[in-house]
């Protein structure tokens, strides 16, 4: 599915591969920010960390210099993997049932799964997760590391509940993102919001200061 606001970055893997990809940015970003005599935002701890971030933001990159990051990144192993993967037959439908949801996404719109297993594929490092079918279609739904600090969750009972789904179990899902990898056969939606027969047993909030 086409977007309105194409951004070249939407080409870039969403999971793997971001490596070279972090470290170019962050070399760029590192620069404008030493030109600029800014400083290092990412030196300090507590309340000068958060107040030298917030006085050196950096330039926003123009198309060109996006353009000549995904350009370098088309030709790392990484970049090669990828594209041979997206004009797969596996890549393809991986696209394809992506797209079946786009609209969802793009609005944060509620849409109805099925739990078809309680785990996901062997090999996944996705933290804790369910595979459902939305739409006919198969989806890896993840919900993130269970101890991690940044998953606010505004239920005090947090991944409980959803420990106990059960495999047929009927779900309305809301998520703001969804992405994709080679190493997975399935799209990977965020799962940020989930109710069952009508009563919400799970919802991520945000943090103050978060996104």
């Amino acid at each position: 599915m086409k977007r309105s606001n194409y951004n070249i970055f939407d080409e870039i893997p969403k999971v793997l591969g971001w490596t070279i990809f972090l470290a170019m940015l962050l070399l760029i970003v590192g620069f404008m920010i030493r030109e600029k005599d800014l400083g290092n935002p990412f030196i300090g701890t507590g309340k000068n960390q958060n107040k030298t971030a917030n006085n050196s933001s950096p330039k926003k990159l123009t198309k060109i210099e996006q353009k000549a990051i995904l350009s370098h990144w088309k030709s790392t192993p990484e970049g090669i993997n990828y594209n041979k993967w997206k004009a797969s037959a596996a890549g393809k439908k991986v696209h394809a049932s992506e797209a079946k949801i786009q609209k969802n996404i793009a609005e944060t719109t509620k849409m109805d799964g099925i739990v078809y297993s309680l785990s996901l594929p062997p090999g996944s490092r996705l933290g804790f997760g369910l595979m459902v079918k939305i739409q006919g279609e198969d989806f890896i739904l993840a919900f993130g590391p269970e101890n991690s600090g940044n998953n606010a969750i505004s239920d005090q009972n947090g991944f409980e509940p959803l420990h106990k789904l059960k495999v047929n179990d009927k779900i309305t899902i809301k998520s703001h993102h969804v992405s994709h990898a080679p190493k997975y056969a399935y799209p990977i939606i965020a799962g940020d919001y989930i109710e069952k027969n009508g009563k919400v047993i799970f919802q991520r909030t945000k943090r103050k200061g978060g996104c």
